[in-house]
């Protein structure tokens, strides 16, 4: 026994695994700890690199080495001597602690418990220690009692059941995506998923050049590479989790089957979210093929559509609405909306876009990576560097549709930002900062209006001609200005820019988690690459008061930012020119109330993905799909209405 565990080779106490993540996902860590276990039976001295033992009543075994060999058998012992050493070192002084607390305190003795008054002890102890106990006590049986169903079972004992067919919009990068590619070097791949299971995890370390070929799109046409096919995984399975064990969907969907659901009156509709918006019907007809599934289903059961969208599968749904009603492209005409949808819930949409997008397609960074120590960098960035997680991030279209919108009318310039706090020394608005002389490319920090044209600056052509043939950032003032944008593609994905549907029956839930940090600007450095078009780094040196690592947080749901996740909402779609019919808004805040015993948050988690399976936000779910959605009440906890206000977009006069 003392060999073998001399011979198994653990990670050293200070490292930190791998972790590789995307720009709007938790970062999944998989430790890869190859472990060589020896199973009883055989000769136990087998092992051909060790000297058979002497036996004792044998000296003439005993024979005459070398001295480098003499040093080569020396080694491990020293080792393990040093490890008994440590070990009986260890024992002794347990055995001297147990010895102590055993003399000080003895034995308890029962016979002495029989008379006590627990009341009595209660009563003497301080009143903050017995509530933080009853506390966690309570925390530790909600977690433990927990049970996906139960909000279901609830609803349908309160008299709710499945009334409106439900369609749900998943967000980034949540979609299995799978190969369907016949060419050699596709073939080991065929029908795996290459994003979204543990194939991916797999190809990724043994085919890392394999895995970037088929994930990577074209760069000029934004579509498959040749010889390669990936597309979206279908039906709930593409969505319900990520890998085995994280879960995504799963938990809205245990729900609404509870009260009545099931493939007959609900559809995920999974897209590859790679592309850009208008990639999705030139190549999948995915906007011909939602609209259809929609039409049907209203036939079918002659009621409205409800549709759920996630994160950035909300802004697909912003761009949907004006595509289907749009000449030349869905051609349903400017009433299709009032016919087929009875509700929009939008969760955690990034309505204007995700600030952590930026850093990720500039240097391939973000929060994630900049919070991990030196030795996990040092892994990570032998094993894929942050060039090749921007070059990748930047060969997939679709995370550049959440880089920040509304430019410094929403998010700031150099002296001000509405979310900054009395007080704060540097505003928000303040974007890509560089501290005093560290950097020689730029003189002044960087706004986020002004870090687009810096962001075409440090990457290539290609990058820049893709963004701005998809993608508009700015704010339409004029009623004007907004009706001829319903005409532009571009500006469908920008709600600053269009309008909603003229759909006065229409109703929209903003459902989204609040207090949990989240990413709002940046330290950046130089980094001089010869290699690499990207000279810029973020600071990870520099951490002070809310700035961590070189990433300064504010205020959202841990990867959408409040101004993003609840401006429209709160007040630009009260403005008449981005609502000209009325369409009713709702918003309900949720805190991030995480419980210390889940580690996905538990029931009242706020966290952007795991807000899935949050409870209360279960139960809003049911009550629009079963037809009451006018017992919600909107509920604000933030300061969402101040800083809306604060922001320079105005009612036209």
């Amino acid at each position: 026994m003392q060999r073998t565990s001399n011979r198994i080779n653990t990670n050293p106490a200070n490292s930190s695994p791998t972790c590789l993540s995307s720009p709007y996902t938790p970062p999944i860590c998989p430790q890869m700890a190859f472990l060589r276990h020896r199973f009883g039976g055989g000769d136990s001295s087998s092992d051909p690199s060790r000297e058979p033992t002497p036996d004792r009543d044998r000296p003439s075994q005993l024979r005459v080495v070398s001295p480098q060999k003499l040093q080569q058998l020396s080694k491990p012992r020293q080792s393990k001597r040093r490890n008994l050493w440590i070990f009986g070192l260890g024992g002794v002084f347990g055995l001297v602690v147990a010895a102590f607390f055993a003399g000080s305190n003895d034995m308890i003795d029962l016979k002495a418990l029989e008379g006590m008054n627990l009341d009595t002890i209660l009563d003497a102890l301080p009143a903050g220690l017995v509530k933080d106990a009853q506390q966690i006590q309570k925390h530790e049986r909600d977690a433990v009692n927990y049970d996906s169903f139960a909000v279901g079972l609830h609803a349908r004992s309160q008299g709710i059941h499945a009334l409106h067919p439900v369609i749900m919009i998943p967000g980034v990068i949540s979609t299995g995506l799978e190969s369907w590619g016949t060419e050699e070097e596709s073939r080991q791949y065929f029908r795996k998923r290459l994003w979204g299971s543990w194939t991916m995890m797999r190809a990724l370390v043994l085919d890392k050049a394999g895995w970037k070929k088929h994930i990577m799109l074209d760069k000029d046409t934004g579509m498959d590479p040749p010889g390669i096919k990936l597309r979206a995984a279908q039906g709930f399975d593409a969505t319900d989790f990520f890998i085995t064990g994280y879960w995504i969907w799963n938990k809205i969907l245990e729900n609404l089957a509870t009260i009545g659901y099931d493939p007959t009156n609900a559809f995920t509709a999974a897209y590859d979210w790679r592309m850009s918006y208008m990639n999705y019907e030139k190549r999948d007809q995915y906007f011909t093929r939602l609209k259809s599934h929609i039409e049907i289903a209203v036939r079918v059961s002659n009621k409205k559509v409800v549709l759920l969208s996630h994160s950035m599968g909300s802004q697909v749904l912003y761009y949907f609405l004006h595509w289907v009603e749009a000449e030349g492209y869905g051609n349903g005409g400017p009433s299709w909306v009032e016919a087929y949808i009875d509700s929009w819930i939008n969760i955690s949409g990034c309505m204007l876009g995700a600030v952590k997008g930026m850093p990720a397609v500039l240097s391939g960074e973000m929060k994630d990576t900049a919070q991990l120590n030196a030795f996990a960098v040092y892994g990570l960035e032998k094993f894929l560097s942050r060039h090749e997680r921007a070059e990748i991030f930047r060969a997939m279209p679709g995370i550049s549709s959440m880089l920040p919108l509304g430019g410094n009318v929403v998010w700031g310039n150099e002296n001000w930002a509405p979310d900054d706090k009395p007080g704060q020394n540097t505003s928000f608005g303040n974007f890509i900062r560089f501290r005093d002389g560290n950097s020689t490319r730029t003189n002044k920090n960087i706004t986020v209006e002004e870090s687009i044209p810096y962001l075409f600056k440090n990457s290539e052509d290609w990058y820049k001609d893709m963004v701005l043939s998809s993608y508009s950032h700015g704010v339409a003032h004029t009623r004007k200005q907004v009706e001829d944008n319903q005409c532009i593609p571009a500006k469908w994905i920008n709600p600053l820019e269009t309008r909603l549907p003229l759909a006065p029956h229409l109703k929209i839930y903003c459902f989204y988690g609040i207090g949990k940090e989240t990413e709002r600007a940046y330290y950046y450095k130089e980094d001089h690459d010869p290699l690499t078009k990207t000279n810029v780094t973020i600071d990870t040196g520099y951490t002070d008061g809310r700035v961590d690592h070189g990433v300064v947080m504010g205020e959202g749901d841990g990867t959408v930012n409040l101004l993003s996740a609840g401006y429209m909402c709160a007040k630009g779609w009260k403005l008449k020119r981005y609502n000209p019919a009325g369409v009713q808004v709702k918003v309900f805040e949720m805190p991030h109330e995480p419980d210390r015993f889940s580690p996905r948050g538990g029931p009242n988690t706020g966290d952007h993905v795991d807000i899935l399976g949050r409870s209360s936000l279960n139960d809003l779910i049911l009550k629009v799909a079963g037809g009451r959605g006018e017992l919600i009440e909107e509920t604000i906890h933030s300061n969402i209405r101040e800083y809306a206000d604060k922001v320079k977009i105005y009612e036209e006069e």
